[in-house]
């Protein structure tokens, strides 16, 4: 395709975002909740492990904060900031950047949603989600999707035939061995997430909204983990068919643990001999100064923008991809 044919391309993906922009909005502004606009660049990245922020060098006067900047990874951060303020709900529509990621369902800059509900846990905002989404089809001509909600250990039960929990290191090994993957030096977490990505999406159903929940605590990110026996991280996921669209958390407020989850973060990140971004001070001081109890999520417009057009390639609904920028 020549460079002409992605301006003419880019032209009709752009209509069909700006379309369902003004649904979003409408969406919210219905149900009273506040759109914001927070920074791109940070002077903190993000420490996942899973996730490689972008960096820039800033080459302005001292005085105005640190040289290497972030580019950000979501505006989760920023957001909690506002809460702590009292902002009540707020959603965001931007742009976010991540290193590394490009493929058929991966730009390394992409479109994110993403919103928070002060007062609200995980299992409403999975209705919100659900709500959302499903109206989004429908007005897109995809007619009524149905909805499923299972536990991670249900999503593994039904389609893996394992118990995630309850497995031993040395099984899930084996288990990836019968598929032929060499996974000796895998721990756990890698195991299962080599599982759900070969074994596991690949049988979901299409045309459905499944919602997965009770994440292994080892997987909680920034989310609350529920005393059980195991414990869970109080996470969801949602699939839109066999295509991850949106990860929502229970939200950690917590200043202490969260500190200590971000240490063990750069911890990893020095073991694995990776770039360390300096951790968030700021977040942590609106965390201790004290956010809402509230559930969050993070939305791919880009992915929900293939499925509502019925593209197999993401560089289908931005105006120009990655390689053609």
């Amino acid at each position: 395709m020549n460079a002409h044919q992605v301006a003419q391309r880019g032209v009709v993906s752009l209509q069909a975002r700006a379309k369902l922009y003004a649904q979003i909005r409408a969406f919210f502004a219905e149900r009273g909740v506040l759109e914001v606009e927070t920074p791109i660049l940070s002077v903190a990245g993000n420490t996942d492990p899973q996730v490689d922020s972008l960096r820039c060098q800033f080459n302005g006067p001292a005085h105005a904060g640190g040289r290497t900047r972030y580019l950000r990874t979501s505006p989760e951060y920023f957001h909690k900031r506002l809460l702590a303020a009292a902002s009540g709900p707020i959603y965001e529509l931007g742009k976010v950047f991540r290193d590394g990621e490009f493929g058929t369902r991966h730009n390394p800059e992409f479109s994110m949603l993403e919103w928070y509900r002060p007062g609200w846990d995980h299992h409403r905002l999975m209705d919100e989600v659900g709500d959302l989404v499903a109206g989004l089809l429908a007005a897109a001509g995809q007619g009524a999707w149905p909805q499923q909600r299972l536990t991670f250990a249900e999503l593994f039960q039904r389609y893996a035939g394992t118990d995630p929990f309850a497995a031993s290191l040395s099984e899930l090994r084996a288990q990836l061995a019968g598929l032929g993957v060499s996974a000796d030096d895998f721990d756990a977490d890698q195991c299962l997430d080599y599982l759900r990505a070969a074994v596991i999406e690949p049988e979901l159903p299409e045309k459905t909204l499944s919602f997965v929940s009770d994440f292994p605590a080892s997987q909680a990110a920034l989310a609350k983990i529920r005393p059980a026996e195991p414990p869970v991280a109080e996470r969801f996921e949602l699939y839109l068919g066999r295509v991850e669209l949106a990860n929502g958390y229970h939200e950690l407020t917590d200043a202490a643990e969260q500190r200590q989850r971000l240490l063990a973060d750069q911890s990893r990140r020095r073991g694995e001999q990776r770039h360390v971004p300096p951790m968030d001070e700021a977040l942590l001081s609106a965390l201790r100064s004290g956010i809402p109890d509230c559930a969050g999520v993070a939305l791919g417009v880009d992915r929900l923008l293939m499925a509502l057009g019925q593209h197999g390639d993401i560089a289908s609904v931005v105006s120009f991809p990655f390689d053609q920028a």
